[in-house]
Formats: C-alpha cells, structure tokens, sequence
C-alpha cells in the first residue's frame, strides 16, 4: 500500500502500489522487500538508474545522495533507544518518494499515520523528505541526549568506589560515539548539500527547513563531542583516584612501619642475651621500657601531625 496525496482535491488515500498520475503524489514504505519485489518496483514501474536499484537491494552504504537523470537516492540512517543505527533508503522522484528499510522505524509508522490526518503535509516530494528527516535527526536528539544521564551515572560510580569495573561500559560507549559521529558527520554534509544548492524537488522558501535540520544535526555533532571528552576524563578521574588510593594506603602503612622502628629497637636491645646490661636487675624495668615506648610514640605521633603527615 502507499499514500497517495491527490492535488485536486487535496485529498490523502491510502490506495495499491502504482504510478501515481501527474497530479498526485505519492509515498511508498518498502519494509525488508524481497530483491525481486524491490526490482520490479524500482526499475519497471518507476524506471530508475539499475545503479540506484542496486543501492536499495545492497542497503549497505554510508550516507549519501546521488543525482540521477531524473531521480535521486539518499542514503540516511535512524537509531533507536540502543544507539544502533538502521539504513533508510530514500528514492525521490517528481511526483513519489520511495523509502526502503530493513528494520522497524517506529517513525516512519507515526508519520503515515499523522499525513493521513494533517493535511497539506505531502504537497510535493521534498516536503515529504523534510518531515522524515526532520523527524529521524529529532531522534537523534532524544536518545542521544541519553547518555549525559549514563555519563552520569558512570561518574558518581566512580566517586563511590574508584575501583568499580566501568573501563569495559566507557570503551563500549565510545566505539558507539565514534560511529553514530562518523554517521552524523557525512549526513550533515549531506544536509549541507540540499540546503545550499539547487534541490529540485523542493521550494526554494523551504530551504530554510533543511538548514534548520541541519542546524540540530551540528548540535548532536558537538555533544557528541563532549560526550567522548567527558568519557575520556572518566578514565583519568579513575586513574587519579586509584593512585591517590593507594598513595593514601601506602602513606598509612609507611607511618605505622615508622611507630614500631623505635619500638623494635627498644625491645631489640633489652632482648640481647648479655649478663651484665643496665636496668637489667631493676624492679621497674619493664615498666620503664613501656614508659619510654609510649612516650616515643606519643611523641612520633605529635611531631607527625605537627608536619601535616597525618
């Protein structure tokens, strides 16, 4: 089935796949088609470039959009909740726009629904791209807007406990960073390109709408951006943290190695097997020798904190 948009009475009905007459426009969703089916819709009722036919059948190509004689394809990518991206492939010709994917886009469902309700939506083909790509880089915004709460969470993780295993969670959410940039990059160039040169399928007052997309893309670039600094400064604050951890740890062992040198001194000396030595005979002997141990440590104790080591 697809929508068909009628002119005349500017009505929208969802009418069988066919070529739409000249005052009509039409929008067709193909999901997960067979080759054969694509083909012979593509290359027989629609007569376009075997190129372009290749292109959709394949559904494996980095954003982009060839001209054609007299269609073009646009090759753009959604995500859902996950950060995992899914390829749309757009066709556009004068009076119809093809749109091919192997996964469900839940937008795309709203957006058939919503042109059957609102009117004026599908006038011509280029308002039609406009509204779903405006609605797939929204997306963008949604969920990748996410991972400021995840990037959160990961940090205060690593304030309660430096040695909490997040290193495996940061390296993983920046492989998909760097994907979804890579992604976002070459669309915005693709953006950049409809805005700026002469588009034929939509109006020359609507170029303002693509570069108002294309203005919300740049700013999904740049927090992605942050969104790798801020991972990268993750990894540090727990190195930092673990070091100053185990400084603090061999700083409180060293201080009490320190309290006991004197001590093991004392009792090392008192412990020589040696007839004649001082205090040996006395009755206050081993009281004495506490007496002095305590004092030795209260004194280490008053000079260590004296000198802020403790």
């Amino acid at each position: 089935m697809m929508l068909v948009y009628h002119k005349s009475n500017q009505s929208v009905l969802e009418e069988p796949v066919r070529l739409p007459a000249p005052d009509e426009v039409a929008w067709i969703r193909l999901r997960a088609p067979e080759p054969e089916q694509l083909q012979h819709l593509l290359q027989d009722v629609f007569h376009c470039h075997p190129l372009l036919v290749e292109d959709c059948i394949k559904m494996n190509q980095r954003p982009k959009m060839d001209r054609y004689k007299d269609h073009i394809f646009i090759s753009f990518y959604s995500i859902n909740k996950h950060l995992s991206s899914s390829e749309l492939a757009i066709v556009i010709g004068t009076n119809f726009i093809v749109t091919v994917y192997k996964h469900d886009i839940p937008f795309l469902d709203d957006l058939y629904t919503e042109f059957q309700q609102v009117e004026g939506k599908m006038e011509y083909t280029g308002r039609i791209l406009y509204h779903i790509l405006d609605r797939c880089v929204d997306e963008y915004m949604e969920h990748v807007y996410q991972l400021d709460d995840r990037i959160d969470r990961l940090e205060q993780s690593i304030y309660h406990n430096p040695y909490v295993r997040v290193a495996q969670d940061i390296f993983r959410m920046k492989r998909t960073l760097h994907m979804l940039r890579r992604i976002f990059v070459e669309e915005r160039t693709l953006l950049g390109a409809i805005g700026h040169q002469n588009f034929p399928y939509i109006r020359q007052e609507s170029d303002v709408y693509f570069v108002d997309i294309y203005d919300h893309l740049s700013r999904v670039v740049d927090s992605l951006d942050i969104y790798r600094e801020s991972l990268n400064g993750l990894l540090e604050l727990q190195m930092n943290m673990k070091s100053d951890r185990m400084n603090e740890i061999m700083k409180t062992l060293t201080i009490a190695s320190t309290f006991f040198m004197p001590l093991t001194f004392i009792v090392g000396i008192y412990g020589m097997n040696f007839d004649r030595m001082p205090e040996l005979d006395w009755n206050y002997g081993y009281l004495a020798v506490w007496v002095v141990m305590a004092a030795v440590s209260v004194g280490m104790w008053i000079y260590y904190k004296k000198k802020k080591w403790m």
